[in-house]
């Protein structure tokens, strides 16, 4: 009965120059319930919320809102009828406030006549009185800029509540967050729930969503295969239904092992007292290191630093027996150092430019002739040939980048370090926002890499992905070094005992 349904969006179809995006999908919401999409990158879900939410327009099919026809030509007119959305990559103003961020386009004005005032006392009200309520130690008044990925993450839900929308969109919610974080998401969540509002989830997170969905509606190469009462699907079950093929085993063996010391680090501190200060550590050859730690242990700010990207006040960096001074990436390159950072959209791709030149970016002083002159060809050969090795779904290397799902997206920008021939590989949340296909194919290219003779620096905030990937695994807690564990020690219960050692 169309009664039970808040939401129904019935065959959408949805095609881009060379790719079907979407074909005839039909997706129900019930209201007060936690629907989760799944399906691997590239199977639709974003593009899917994106016709939702009025930022793509179906080709054909309809969209039935609360038993009314609906079509939403704009942003604006998805979120006046009562949807909001949490987008899988960040959407604020960096140099605007909070405040400012959180009403951009619907702020209270002061009651001057014949003009429109902005009342910033009262934004800046509203906002404490939001985060309030979410249980959000958020300020008001801190510029966007300033705060971490995790904070302007928590920003974005909280603006996406204040709408007061009957169907809330979250695509990858968690992403950035911590557990604690995570824990309180949930807890917002359910408050919604309670409240009759309908939740879209979309997440690669398997244990959030066996602990938050109600019903799962999967989808696999732009079409849905099907959906289900949560309670009758189990981890398997879910990632054969999204890969459309049994899987055996969650990660491959890494089978190389780990040769001389390639890269010394020492008493490496930075210019900020409350970052990293007085780190040392070694990597070997062939070998892959893990990096773990909670939000805020400054992992990402080390890596960075020995990328060149932020500056140290002591310490030195040893490659290969020889000590090197790192002022810029441009050094670091130089000397064989590829760095995939956490913020993809921040920091990693240039999103109106097209695959190829996202690819081939940081390469393109290896395909000079003697002329100085770039070598297209070659270029965009080499260019091709990895991003077929790493199987990114793109309609050409014309396409830009923004347009393809964020796992895609992920792939290029490792697809250009591959390019760079690196030795050394930091790979800070490599398989952040991935899908469980696309993360074994990501694991397998890593594999195959320390087999070569290359070496992988690994940050990552999920333990089994620590675990099944590491050599060795080195723990930071508050910029300091707590641990170390080889593999055969490492289990999830002695990380947190490292990563909360000064806590």
């Amino acid at each position: 009965m169309q009664e039970e349904y808040i939401l129904q969006m019935k065959e959408i179809s949805k095609q881009f120059p060379g790719v079907l995006a979407l074909n005839k999908v039909s997706f129900n919401v019930r209201p007060g319930t936690v629907h989760a999409l799944m399906g691997e990158n590239g199977a639709g879900k974003s593009t899917l919320m994106k016709c939702l939410f009025g930022i793509y327009h179906p080709d054909s099919g309809s969209v039935v809102f609360k038993n009314k026809e609906v079509k939403f030509h704009s942003v604006k007119n998805a979120l006046d009828a009562g949807i909001s959305m949490i987008q899988q990559e960040l959407s604020n103003v960096p140099f605007r406030t909070v405040a400012e961020n959180t009403w951009m386009g619907r702020e209270p004005v002061l009651p001057v006549k014949g003009l429109r005032l902005i009342d910033h006392r009262k934004v800046t009200e509203e906002t404490v009185k939001l985060m309030q309520e979410l249980d959000m130690e958020v300020d008001p008044n801190a510029m966007m800029s300033s705060l971490s990925i995790s904070q302007q993450q928590a920003c974005e839900i909280a603006k996406a509540v204040s709408y007061g929308a009957s169907v809330v969109v979250m695509d990858e919610p968690t992403s950035s967050l911590s557990e604690k974080e995570v824990d309180h998401l949930f807890k917002i969540i359910n408050d919604l729930k309670s409240k009759g509002v309908a939740i879209i989830y979309i997440s690669h997170r398997m244990n959030e969503i066996f602990q938050i969905a109600d019903e799962i509606s999967v989808m696999r190469d732009g079409e849905m295969i099907g959906t289900y009462d949560a309670k009758d699907l189990d981890n398997d079950k879910l990632i054969n239904l999204m890969i459309g093929r049994v899987t055996t085993q969650q990660f491959p063996e890494v089978t190389a092992v780990p040769g001389d010391v390639c890269l010394e680090v020492e008493h490496l501190s930075s210019v900020n007292p409350r970052s990293f200060q007085d780190v040392s550590f070694k990597l070997h050859k062939s070998e892959i290191l893990g990096v773990g730690g909670l939000i805020g242990a400054q992992r990402s700010e080390l890596m960075e630093a020995i990328f060149g990207l932020r500056s140290v006040v002591a310490g030195r960096i040893v490659i290969n027996g020889k000590e090197i001074t790192i002022h810029s990436p441009k050094d670091a390159i130089r000397n064989g150092i590829g760095l995939i950072t956490e913020d993809r959209r921040g920091t990693g791709i240039f999103p109106l430019m097209s695959v190829l030149s996202n690819t081939s970016i940081a390469s393109l002083d290896k395909y000079r002739s003697k002329l100085r002159l770039i070598k297209h060809a070659d270029v965009s050969k080499t260019a091709v040939d990895v991003n077929s090795a790493l199987h990114t779904k793109t309609a050409s290397m014309q396409t830009a980048i923004q347009n393809l799902s964020g796992g895609n997206q992920q792939k290029v920008i490792l697809a250009r370090w591959l390019m760079t021939v690196p030795d050394i590989l930091i790979m800070d949340e490599p398989t952040r926002g991935i899908d469980v296909g696309a993360k074994y194919e990501i694991y397998t290219i890593m594999s195959e890499l320390v087999k070569q003779g290359k070496s992988i620096i690994m940050i990552s905030s999920e333990m089994p992905e620590l675990i099944g990937m590491s050599h060795r695994i080195m723990v930071l807690c508050n910029g300091r070094v707590t641990g170390f564990l080889n593999k055969e020690d490492a289990t999830q219960e002695a990380i947190m005992r490292y990563a909360t050692q000064f806590s």
